[in-house]
């Protein structure tokens, strides 16, 4: 078997090429300063970051206040069931049609209101012209007396 050996004088030649290649491949180190940027709005930072912040730490809060009052006292809706939430929709659309049969026998094709009085299951209204143009609209509750009134102009 052939034995192949490199000549002595190639060897600090190769060394020094190699020491070359790596002192030219290799990139010169940059630095710059640090910069602190704050996140938080409140300190600096940027303001569009406010509401993820916030989010997260309501998100994250599981302590409540001990003292805090009782606001289902203070006459706060409590939270709704599914069921609940259908039949307060359901009422408000019944409520909604009815008030528009209502306002269709006091307006006319023509758009204006017309005098007159109309029964409903718990209210009465009364359209009273005032001369010049001018209707009063009083809408009396039958079951407490209460009335709410307010003018119009033709």
């Amino acid at each position: 078997m052939n034995k192949i050996t490199m000549p002595t004088n190639v060897r600090p030649g190769l060394r020094a090429l190699l020491i070359l290649l790596a002192c030219t491949c290799a990139g010169s180190a940059c630095a710059t300063e640090m910069v602190y940027v704050p996140v938080n709005p409140t300190f600096g930072g940027n303001p569009l970051n406010g509401p993820t912040l916030l989010n997260t730490a309501i998100a994250t809060n599981n302590h409540t206040d001990p003292d805090a009052p009782d606001l289902s006292s203070l006459g706060a809706a409590a939270p709704q069931t599914p069921l609940q939430q259908f039949n307060a929709q359901l009422q408000q659309s019944i409520l909604s049609r009815v008030a528009a049969s209502a306002t269709s026998s006091i307006i006319g094709t023509d758009g204006t209101l017309h005098p007159g009085i109309i029964q409903t299951g718990d209210f009465t209204i009364a359209v009273v012209d005032l001369g010049g143009g001018n209707l009063n609209i009083t809408t009396t509750d039958k079951t407490t007396g209460a009335q709410t009134s307010f003018q119009v102009s033709q």
